[in-house]
């Protein structure tokens, strides 16, 4: 067996043709996509980089892995304590230790785990190739090292090879002699001038003013990336950036795909295509970001083509990222280990029998401190911290009549909204009780003062806000994070 896992960073489902975006994004990934399953309601149940990660390569969801931030001590992997054996259970449970275990070589690709030091996620793997620039990769650094492993190891058997690919992920750095492949096309229809209007009106990071976080300074190495969109030649300019990034990436994609075809080992190659999370490009008013716990960042593309079982199927099933672990192990005809939190789909894979859970949660702390619940046409999101963008403490969105977020109706259906909450409840109730401790550590981020990528930077804010003429939102943000002011 032979199977190759491409974990494409910030990649949105709906920016890929084989999911119907009508630009031409990505032609290799979906031709496996004709040969596959391809889900269409599959989430990462931790978001951004570092909790989605460890939850797909832990199985566990972040409160009970506990790194679900970028500082602080909620970043870091929960310790096992005192039930830590002479190796922890990374070592055999982690999805590539699983792997591992079972009789394949395991090899890694990727830089991750220097970005993030998110040493834990290299547990489990026989090799591992860091590509060097800590995430600010171009495809054209990764794909040698593909390539090569790739000619290397042809004749071998029984391996798991595992690609990261960055190139959409900002700041957009897709080599300028690329040119634009969509300079004729035209952006999403959603995206009009009155939704940018609109958007004018909102504030904090990366928003249409500050699109670099918090700042909108030029940035003229990365000439494919504006820091601020004024008018729709900008909006223009910031999805054109991203597709780019998509369509570079998914040509390099193609190489690796050749090259798997001249050494015979492309018919019989296990093929899974996914991501770490989506990207905000518009959603909430937030542009080139993945900082909320919402359908454009944590939804994400999940394509499975397993030869010999799978054909051209498309499951509409709600499913988490750390589903996966318990599915190749069924697949593997083995049983689950104890400490994942996944249920298996193996029957799509085998049967296309349909397999539903009646919600998600979702969940965000790196940029806000959010959870969300996903359920029939309908996403709630509870904010405990709103990373400055002043959100309101419940938002609900009909995701079949707005799946761009644009118009919040928690406070004209109250009904939907307190079936979220029991939803949200029953679940952190399960979670609370089936882990060691009773730390929540969304609740660590909160008393550490706040999510990473917001702690600190409020009164800095309020002086751009003032020096742009904005100064009207400063009361409001004094009076929901008045310690930020002291």
């Amino acid at each position: 067996m032979r199977m190759l896992i491409l974990d494409l960073d910030s990649l949105r489902a709906d920016h890929l043709g084989c999911y119907g975006y009508h630009r031409n994004t990505s032609p290799n990934i979906d031709r496996i996509a004709d040969e596959g399953v391809r889900f269409t309601n599959y989430y990462t149940p931790d978001a951004p980089c570092l909790p989605s990660r460890t939850s797909l390569m832990t199985g566990q969801f972040g409160i009970h892995h506990g790194a679900v931030g970028h500082g602080g001590s909620a970043a870091d992997l929960r310790h096992e304590g005192v039930k830590r054996d002479f190796q922890d259970r990374l070592v055999r449970e982690s999805l590539p230790g699983f792997l591992r275990s079972e009789g394949l070589r395991t090899t890694l690709i990727s830089p991750f785990s220097e970005r993030h030091s998110a040493w834990h996620f290299n547990a489990g793997f026989n090799e591992i190739y860091n590509t060097g620039n800590c995430g600010m990769e171009s495809a054209e650094e990764v794909t040698p090292t593909v390539l090569d492993w790739i000619k290397r190891n042809a004749e071998k058997d029984q391996w798991c090879l595992y690609v990261n690919y960055w190139d959409p992920h900002t700041p957009y750095r897709v080599p300028e002699e690329f040119g634009n492949p969509f300079e004729n096309d035209d952006i999403p229809e959603w995206l009009n001038e009155e939704v940018l209007e609109r958007h004018k009106d909102m504030i904090g990071p990366h928003s249409v003013h500050e699109i670099d976080m918090f700042w909108s300074k030029p940035l003229p190495q990365y000439p494919r990336y504006p820091v601020e969109i004024k008018d729709m030649k900008d909006m223009k300019k910031m999805i054109d950036g991203y597709d780019i990034g998509i369509r570079y990436m998914d040509d390099h994609i193609g190489r690796i795909f050749e090259e798997l075809k001249n050494q015979g080992l492309m018919e019989d190659l296990i093929i899974v295509i996914t991501a770490d999370h989506g990207e905000n490009l518009g959603e909430l008013g937030i542009y080139g970001e993945h900082g909320t716990a919402d359908h454009g960042t944590c939804r994400i593309p999940m394509i499975i083509r397993w030869p010999g079982i799978t054909s051209c199927h498309v499951d509409h099933g709600l499913h988490y990222s750390l589903d996966l672990a318990p599915t190749l192990a069924e697949m593997l005809q083995k049983p689950a280990k104890t400490s994942w939190d996944g249920t298996s789909y193996a029957s799509v894979l085998k049967e296309r029998k349909e397999n539903n859970r009646e919600f998600l949660v979702i969940s965000q702390c790196a940029h806000v401190c959010q959870r969300g619940v996903r359920f029939d046409d309908w996403l709630y999101i509870r904010t405990y911290h709103d990373g400055y963008h002043l959100f309101d403490k419940e938002m609900l969105f009909n995701l079949k009549e707005d799946p761009h977020e644009q118009h919040n109706i928690a406070s004209e259906r109250r009904d939907i909204c307190k079936e979220a909450v029991y939803y949200l409840n029953e679940w952190h109730d399960e979670m609370m009780t089936t882990m060691d401790g009773d730390v929540d550590p969304l609740w660590t981020v909160m008393k550490e003062g706040g999510p990473f990528h917001a702690n600190g930077h409020l009164k800095m804010y309020s002086e751009r806000l003032k020096e742009t003429g904005r100064e009207t939102y400063i009361p409001e943000l004094k009076k929901r994070h008045p310690k930020e002011f002291e």
